[in-house]
């Protein structure tokens, strides 16, 4: 009975610590007064929690105090360079990396073209810890400083187990890639689907902050969606929540890369605008659609207009099934065209269900390119940094 009662007492500790942290972490720089008025703990408790945190080296005193009347207050802050994490965006063509110090700043990024398809997952991960190792060696961040690497990318992803089920975008299925990082440079590593660290990242720190129910719609090589609610990623049974893309439109329809025809991405996804386009005038990449669509060419605005209102009407399904009080549109379609999320809009009118007209704001990506980074960076943090086993659920 009292080892029960010692263990108990021990998560009490724990909690309270990580709560003191993350209270520090959000409303920083913030006195011990103050979190004791929000905390409602004695002042001693406070300050012996406090005292642990200095120690190891996760928030410091600062120059500041409090102002106001009464005895001055000295301030607390995290310690940016306490610890740090690593955040990976695996796309089809290109990798990006960003080191995130512990106040949640992305203080170092790189980019660099690589086509995963033409290398093994092997190849792809060595490549991948290599570029790591120069980022930190270039920043003179030592390697243990590091308590965790979070990786983004498109697919079916087990995130428990760190194993890519199925990812056409990559060509990979059934690959352990969180282990491969792991053994080749110590570091504990968590993989997600890109879209579900991308909805992390924006209700973090983007479009999605103060929203109590998000969805956010991809659009790129493929289209997928993802949801958040009360901060809380849904993944449904295998964290497969979201392949938005493969819903159907028409059973008669195109022909889908999965096998299936009619699928949702067949409409509106980069490589369905470019063959469309392609039906008129010959072109490679789908930003000359865009540019002809600006350039007032009929045959360009037809395929932005028709794309819109595709766009629109599965707005409206996620809408039917969710209830969100936000929609974010994310992808290259938005960045490089944000004129769609007009046309979406005008569309909405006649596809839009009547209860949730005006219950709903539909607004672009506010991170943009960074946001899987800053999202894969974000879940390494929550999963790793200290005091982790609250993490996930205070923050």
């Amino acid at each position: 009975m009292k080892k029960i009662m010692k263990q108990d007492q021990d998560v009490t500790k724990q909690h309270n610590k990580q709560m003191i942290l993350d209270i520090i972490k959000k409303q920083r720089p913030i006195s011990r007064a103050e979190i004791a008025k929000i905390t409602r703990m004695s002042a001693t408790s406070i300050g012996r929690f406090v005292s642990e945190l200095c120690e190891e080296g996760l928030i410091r005193e600062t120059e500041l105090t409090s102002s106001g009347v009464g005895r001055k207050a000295i301030m607390l802050d995290i310690e940016p360079g306490a610890i740090y994490t690593i955040g990976v965006d695996m796309a089809k063509k290109r990798i990006s990396f960003g080191i995130m110090d512990f106040s949640e700043a992305i203080i170092a990024q790189h980019r660099m073209d690589h086509k995963t398809q033409d290398s093994t997952p092997e190849e792809t991960a060595e490549l991948i810890c290599n570029e790591m190792e120069g980022m930190l060696k270039q920043t003179g961040i030592p390697l243990e400083k590091v308590v965790g690497i979070g990786i983004g990318m498109p697919g079916v992803i087990n995130y428990e187990r760190g194993i890519v089920q199925l990812s056409t975008t990559l060509e990979w299925k059934d690959v352990a890639f969180a282990s491969l990082i792991e053994k080749r440079l110590q570091i504990k590593t968590v993989i997600d689907n890109d879209l579900k660290v991308k909805i992390l990242s924006e209700y973090l720190y983007g479009s999605a902050k103060g929203s109590n129910k998000t969805a956010l719609i991809g659009i790129g090589t493929g289209i997928g969606s993802a949801l958040i609610i009360n901060g809380e990623v849904f993944r449904g049974g295998s964290n497969s929540a979201g392949e938005l893309g493969h819903t159907t439109l028409d059973p008669n329809g195109n022909l889908c890369e999965c096998g299936k025809r009619g699928c949702l991405q067949t409409y509106i996804d980069e490589n369905s605008l470019i063959m469309e386009a392609r039906r008129v005038k010959d072109v490679s990449d789908v930003r000359q659609v865009f540019a002809a669509a600006r350039n007032e060419e009929r045959w360009a605005k037809e395929i932005v207009s028709r794309t819109a209102l595709y766009l629109g009407i599965t707005i409206n399904n996620i809408v039917c099934m969710y209830n969100p009080d936000t929609v974010i549109v994310s992808g290259d379609l938005v960045e490089n065209y944000r004129e769609i999320i007009d046309l979406v809009e005008e569309h909405s009118d006649q596809v839009i269900w009547e209860p949730f007209k005006g219950k709903f704001r539909v607004i672009p990506s506010e991170l943009k390119g960074e946001a899987i980074v800053m999202g894969a960076g974000a879940l390494a943090m929550q999963h790793f940094a200290p005091l982790a086993g609250t993490w996930a659920e205070e923050s």
